[in-house]
């Protein structure tokens, strides 16, 4: 099986994909009766923040999700919350990340 985290638009961001925070149980719910996938968790990549608290609280939000999905009665654990890249993963390992995207720490910026 195909192990899969579901993607969050958790602040609404115009230029970013992936469900509203509202619409993310009903999908995990249908996506964990898929035999040849296995939910485990959620990804987020929210808008640029101003500063700092603004970052944890947007990533605060996402792990606010993230345990209220855990808590619905799925009927598996979610242990993968994919959130936080170069410029703020500071902020989304104090929320909670269990994975960090640091590919501009490595490579560089785009060009």
């Amino acid at each position: 099986p195909l192990q899969v985290c579901l993607q969050v638009n958790i602040d609404g961001g115009a230029n970013k994909s992936g469900l509203k925070p509202e619409d993310t149980l009903a999908l995990a719910q249908q996506v964990v009766r898929l035999p040849r996938l296995v939910l485990r968790g959620l990804m987020a990549i929210p808008e640029p923040a101003a500063d700092f608290a603004a970052a944890c609280t947007v990533h605060a939000r996402t792990k606010n999700l993230f345990d209220q999905l855990n808590a619905s009665g799925l009927p598996v654990s979610l242990d993968t919350l994919s959130m936080g890249m170069t410029g703020d993963l500071e902020a989304a390992v104090q929320a909670g990340s269990t994975m960090v995207r640091v590919g501009t720490a490595i490579f560089g910026g785009r060009a």
